[in-house]
């Protein structure tokens, strides 16, 4: 297949180019990435390749800090996502694209501590809005709109909604990654980010991959969350994390209650994903891999 990914670079990217690189007399990869240089809005003003498989990852994102510090620069994925889209329309692409959008997207009144809802893919109705996480969950829930539009042109548009995707390369911008840096340093103390209740949905990269294309390869063309469905509190991260590693820290852990911390409560009801891809890295292994790597 000739394979167009844009924000190659990147965490999630580059595991899809490891993936396709595998067997690469198979497949032409086409990366396009700002770190190289190129802005993909300026690939698709110029650009009429035609390609079997579209993935498109290149976006704005930079952590929770960024998110709520700094939400005009995440507001620029707006863009990304209408000229990606408009260009997929212009080079009339009949191939599967895959669109990243987030968790993010979802109702911010579904994520505090005292509703703790498990987020359903109708929990979005593209209908009826309702308010999701800062600029990035506003620009991921328009991608969404106008993929669905897309859709009407006869694109074959596959909609993914990621939880908290982790691995062993994440930038430490992340949770998952600083929390394994911690660890390596050998730190006295352990930093936390407010008071470390606050719930996540891990699920590794590559379950993450794998379980989109096993998605494309059932054509299931409707928004599918990715997710292990497992809660799991800052707090809960970090004691695991001692467990698999051995390692206490000797002044226990620091809450920053003054850092940005997002919504309280975010886990997917992946009963969708889970009929017919199931997670196949625990938590637990993820946490090895990390730890066995060196930084």
């Amino acid at each position: 297949m000739k394979i167009l990914i844009t924000g190659h670079k990147g965490f999630v990217g580059s595991h899809y180019v490891n993936y396709f690189s595998s067997d690469i007399s198979k497949h032409e990869i086409v990366g396009v990435d700002v770190k190289d240089g190129l802005d993909c809005r300026d690939y698709f003003k110029a650009s009429n390749e035609r390609f079997d498989l579209i993935i498109h990852l290149a976006a704005i994102v930079g952590g929770r800090e960024t998110i709520e510090n700094d939400p005009l620069s995440v507001a620029t994925d707006l863009s990304i996502d209408s000229e990606f889209f408009n260009w997929c329309i212009r080079t009339d692409q009949n191939c599967p694209i895959i669109y990243f959008s987030s968790s993010a997207a979802y109702p911010i009144e579904y994520q505090t501590k005292e509703i703790a809802k498990r987020l359903v893919e109708s929990d979005i109705d593209l209908n009826n809005i309702k308010s999701p996480d800062y600029t990035y969950g506003w620009a991921k829930l328009s991608g969404e709109y106008l993929a669905m539009f897309a859709r009407k042109y006869g694109k074959k548009v596959f909609v993914f909604r990621p939880f908290s995707g982790y691995g062993e390369t994440q930038d430490l911008a992340y949770p998952f990654p600083s929390f394994i840096r911690r660890i390596q340093e050998r730190r006295a103390s352990f930093e936390i980010w407010g008071d470390g209740t606050q719930v996540r949905d891990f699920i590794h990269i590559e379950d993450i991959v794998k379980a989109t294309l096993r998605t494309v390869e059932l054509d299931i063309d409707s928004p599918v969350n990715l997710g292990s469905g497992v809660p799991t509190s800052f707090n809960d991260l970090a004691e695991l994390a001692f467990s698999v590693s051995g390692y206490k820290p000797i002044s226990g852990i620091h809450h920053l209650v003054d850092k940005p911390v997002g919504v309280m409560f975010r886990c997917s009801d992946s009963s969708f994903l889970h009929s017919y891809y199931r997670p196949t890295i625990t938590l637990e292994e993820g946490i090895e891999r990390a730890l066995s790597r060196a930084f």
